[in-house]
């Protein structure tokens, strides 16, 4: 039997009349309502716990882009990078920004207190332009001695070492002391504090000059342990600049440098994105039990339907329909609450995490597209398959049967 106009005004009707309340069945309308708010709690949990778990991301990515540099260049042997590279880097891709270093591990010690540093010889010009975290702190430098440190605000604290103070910093190289050797030891005066928002890096990170390096640990002038390069494509780079390098050199991208730690927190959103879809996974099951309750309870009403002309693809229609609105609704309140509990968390600082381990006082949000996305679709197709089961129950209601019993 095709489906007419006069059908299909018959079937809104139907699913409208059983959308309302029915005081000789109180618990199906119950169950409904159930089902609805249990989809609805569902996708604002999902909305805002995704949101949360990409702000986060997004932050650790922010800091990290900082402090480990989009793209380094690392020498395979002694001399690789020199400044004839940086100079065919330069003229190949003028546009990028080139900052070479050396770097030692240290021992800094001061009033008592020992901590073990990353330090960096750096040119503070190239630096600042490519790192604004070392620009703001190194702005005000205005030592004139190449022993020079900047530091970050964790280590200054722990080494009651602000600005203007004299830190100790042991290497190890030895030096030649009467008849023995000891550690090379050399005091840099503190010219200024940089803060990252990470407290590891802000603890271990110290910045030096070139020159001191060369004075110090006679290192090669020209002759780097690696080099910086900044761009705002650093994925979309790193192939050309691939090429243009010479066989003893590598290159590596910050998301290289870091992919366990980013392939960690990708796992970790996947599994919170599957534990939260069995809500509304749960959920669901009351649009079954609600379904199949009133299919029971409306046997007569469907088996008259049927006597009076009603086909089963108009049964089945009219419960699937009706699965398919109560999980549509729950989906649209939960988008809007999902959307409300986001804007507060990003406005009010209603919950406030650790700045040092998340690099930021405020909890970051952020709901990609695609995540929504995503959380819409994974929640429309259990609905549909919710709502199917007791559309089929429905249109295999013998109506002899029923009657006869009736």
């Amino acid at each position: 039997m095709n489906s007419t106009p006069s059908n299909h005004r018959f079937i809104r009707r139907i699913i409208r009349h059983y959308l309302k309340y029915d005081r000789e069945n109180p618990f199906i309308f119950i169950s409904g309502m159930l089902a609805f708010l249990g989809i609805a709690a569902g996708v604002m949990v999902l909305m805002i716990a995704m949101g949360i778990m990409n702000g986060t991301q997004k932050e650790f990515k922010k800091r990290l882009f900082v402090m480990n540099y989009p793209l380094t260049v690392l020498p395979m042997r002694e001399d690789a990078v020199n400044e004839t590279l940086i100079e065919t880097l330069h003229a190949q891709f003028p546009a990028l920004k080139f900052s070479p270093y050396y770097s030692t591990q240290v021992i800094t010690r001061n009033a008592g207190a020992v901590q073990g540093s990353l330090l960096y010889g750096v040119d503070f010009a190239k630096e600042s332009a490519m790192n604004p975290v070392f620009r703001e702190a190194a702005k005000e430098s205005r030592s004139p001695t190449k022993f020079k440190a900047i530091i970050g605000d964790a280590l200054s604290f722990e080494m009651d070492a602000p600005k203007g103070r004299k830190i100790t910093l042991y290497f190890s190289e030895q030096q030649a002391i009467g008849f023995g050797t000891m550690p090379l030891q050399k005091r840099f005066v503190v010219d200024g504090t940089f803060h990252s928002g990470l407290k590891a890096y802000d603890k271990a990170i110290i910045y030096t000059t070139l020159e001191a390096f060369e004075k110090l640990l006679k290192r090669k002038p020209q002759s780097y342990d690696g080099l910086h390069i900044y761009t705002e494509d650093p994925r979309g780079m790193i192939e050309k600049i691939r090429k243009v390098l010479p066989e003893n050199t590598i290159i590596e991208g910050w998301w290289q440098q870091n992919g366990n730690f980013f392939a960690a927190m990708e796992m970790e959103k996947k599994a919170l994105f599957l534990v939260l879809l069995l809500i509304i996974l749960v959920a669901s099951l009351n649009i079954v039990s609600s379904l199949l309750m009133t299919v029971m309870s409306r046997r007569s009403e469907i088996a008259l339907m049927r006597t009076l002309g009603a086909t089963q693809k108009e049964i089945k229609t009219i419960f699937f329909k009706l699965g398919v609105i109560i999980g549509s609704a729950g989906i649209v309140a939960g988008t809007l609450l999902g959307a409300l509990g986001i804007w507060l968390l990003k406005t009010f600082d209603i919950i406030s995490v650790p700045e040092d381990v998340y690099g930021t006082s405020r909890l970051p949000v952020d709901l990609t597209l695609s995540d929504f996305g995503l959380i819409i679709l994974g929640t429309a197709i259990i609905i549909l398959l919710s709502a199917r089961y007791p559309a089929k129950k429905a249109a295999q209601t013998d109506p002899l049967k029923v009657l006869r019993n009736e």
